[in-house]
């Protein structure tokens, strides 16, 4: 979006913002209108810990954010399952016990499968040692499913014949074997994530740290950029080296029964870039502003200048994930005119600069 937004489209955008920051949504229940199915292999050799961390982050797409938030978030959501060569419990590496939700014989079709990494010996020759599960990987992949690894994971899709005369990256610790086996492989180890394949349906990731990268790629591909950023949001996914604040969020606001302060909140929610946002709510609310700052605080748990301060920086905050407008003028917007003291307001709230907050996010929704 260009900076010179026009003010009727600055301020239809606005207003739907508005409505996201509203407590009114808290309450409204949003169907699911698709879901990814995806399937997680699942083999004697797999390490548990990026096995898992991808279950649970897909799981909760979209959920946490509404859970912890109270705001709407997107429809899509992701459905993990555990594919392995059994039902019954067996275990992965390092003893961890696993019991899949389907086998390599289901006849069920995939949108998305993720070879996670495995634990393999420094001499392993790969060759056929997985023959019933890059058969599967290599049916699904047929039957239109994007096919993704992470770190040594990749050598099943080398096995399954997917990466042949393509770029893929992996574990640097096993170029040499890649080299070895699969010298069809145009191996870019300096990578994090390599799309290659038609259609980009075929994804490598680097070491195991990368699943991250990987996870963020796929959640902004199926449910939309803002879901990904969401998703990093409510897992602290990427640079954390500013410490959490970048990733804090108005979280859901309290239920109450009063009935004054929850008419002033539907009404600042649409208001708050005005000037003098406070005493417009006390003469809005008909009470004493003595009193009503008493009721808002009992209610809402925010003073009546922290509430307003909030629902103002998380409106920034989406203005600079979303859009290319000028710093200072997405401070105009949220009702700031002095710009110096939105930059020092946004930078105690978030613990970071505004051109900071953009960098890290609008890097989400690029990659």
């Amino acid at each position: 979006m260009n900076s010179t937004l026009s003010g009727q489209a600055a301020r239809a955008g606005k207003k739907t913002k508005r409505w996201h920051l509203c407590h009114h949504w808290i309450m409204n229940q949003r169907s699911t209108s698709a879901t990814v199915q995806v399937a997680l292999i699942v083999l004697p050799d797999t390490a548990p810990a990026v096995l898992y961390s991808l279950q649970e982050i897909f799981a909760t797409v979209g959920g946490a954010w509404e859970a912890m938030t109270g705001k709407p978030a997107g429809q899509v959501r992701m459905q993990p399952q555990l594919v392995a060569h059994t039902r019954d419990l067996f275990q992965c590496a390092m003893g961890t016990p696993v019991r899949a939700d389907a086998t390599f014989d289901s006849p069920d079709r995939y949108d998305l499968i993720i070879a996670t990494d495995l634990l393999l010996e420094a001499e392993t020759d790969p060759r056929g040692r997985w023959p019933k599960a890059t058969g599967w990987i290599r049916r699904q992949y047929d039957q239109g499913a994007l096919v993704a690894s992470v770190c040594t994971g990749g050598l099943l899709l080398a096995e399954a014949g997917l990466l042949d005369g393509l770029e893929a990256t992996t574990h640097w610790s096993i170029t040499a074997l890649f080299e070895q086996f699969y010298p069809g492989v145009k191996l870019t180890p300096e990578k994090v994530l390599a799309l290659t394949g038609i259609e980009h349906r075929v994804i490598t990731a680097g070491g195991a740290s990368s699943w991250v990268e990987l996870a963020l790629y796929l959640i902004a591909h199926y449910c939309g950029a803002e879901e990904a950023t969401r998703t990093s949001k409510v897992f602290l996914l990427g640079d954390r080296s500013d410490g959490q604040l970048p990733f804090a969020t108005m979280t859901r606001p309290r239920h109450h029964s009063d009935a004054v302060i929850d008419r002033c909140q539907a009404w600042i929610a649409n208001h708050y870039e005005l000037a003098n946002p406070v005493a417009r709510m006390v003469a809005y609310s008909g009470l004493a502003e003595r009193t009503f700052k008493r009721r808002f605080t009992a209610a809402t748990g925010y003073t009546p200048i922290e509430y307003i301060q909030t629902l103002r920086i998380e409106e920034a905050k989406q203005l600079l994930e979303s859009t290319d407008m000028a710093t200072d003028h997405i401070g105009v917007e949220v009702g700031y005119e002095d710009p110096a003291s939105f930059r020092r307001l946004f930078k105690r709230m978030t613990g970071v600069t505004p051109a900071r907050y953009r960098l890290r996010f609008r890097t989400i929704r690029s990659s």
